[in-house]
């Protein structure tokens, strides 16, 4: 359906997306520096189930309406900004507690719905793969949401991986940094700190669409 040779040109663009960090990449370094590669690598299956609702969604035409409209587009941004806040303030406000002992483990199903929610409440998603995926799609090659599906599938395996790694790194340099009760008191605070910074990212962005 898809020649190879757009296939290839596709995944390589795909690659270098991925690797480039971004807000969702930050997101699974804070998780993962703040409670271990695990925390970050579930964050990581998250984002990557949110990222496939913005495919079916685009599939489906959804995403075309929320960008098309205001209200919605806010709508939903600000959700998204408000959920990365109450993370960042809840964070911050281990006190010192999380500072005297490691973080207690979350449940894994709590870190990657978590993810879930960060992604699928950021409409600059929606935005990335209706502006990104038609690139790469011709109606003479037969069903156009058949192929849309196709490379938004190829796109969230490809960044699923690049997401693990990070995942991985961060949680294994956190380790060799130390469990110091000073060390976790800079942890909390920098992961925090990032959620806060994500929040605050998410409200700003795409204000010129309003």
């Amino acid at each position: 359906m898809i020649p190879a040779s757009t296939l290839a040109v596709f995944a390589l663009a795909a690659l270098l997306l991925a690797v480039t960090p971004g807000p969702a990449v930050l997101y699974i370094v804070a998780r993962s520096v703040h409670q271990g590669r695990r925390a970050g690598m579930l964050s990581a299956l998250g984002i990557a189930a949110g990222g496939l609702v913005h495919v079916l969604a685009a599939v489906a035409g959804l995403s075309a309406l929320l960008v098309s409209s205001a209200l919605a587009f806010t709508a939903v941004r600000w959700a998204g900004a408000v959920y990365l806040v109450w993370l960042g303030v809840k964070t911050l406000r281990g006190g010192a507690d999380a500072e005297s002992a490691s973080p207690p483990p979350a449940a894994p199903r709590r870190i990657f719905l978590q993810g879930f929610v960060v992604n699928v409440l950021n409409p600059k998603t929606a935005l990335f793969f209706l502006a990104f995926l038609p690139q790469f799609v011709s109606p003479t090659r037969g069903s156009v949401p058949a192929q849309i599906l196709l490379l938004g599938l190829t796109f969230i395996s490809i960044a699923s991986t690049s997401d693990l790694t990070y995942a991985l790194l961060a949680g294994t340099v956190a380790r060799r940094v130390g469990r110091t009760a000073r060390a976790r008191r800079a942890t909390r605070l920098v992961t925090g700190g990032a959620y806060l910074a994500l929040g605050a990212g998410a409200a700003l962005a795409g204000t010129s669409h309003e």
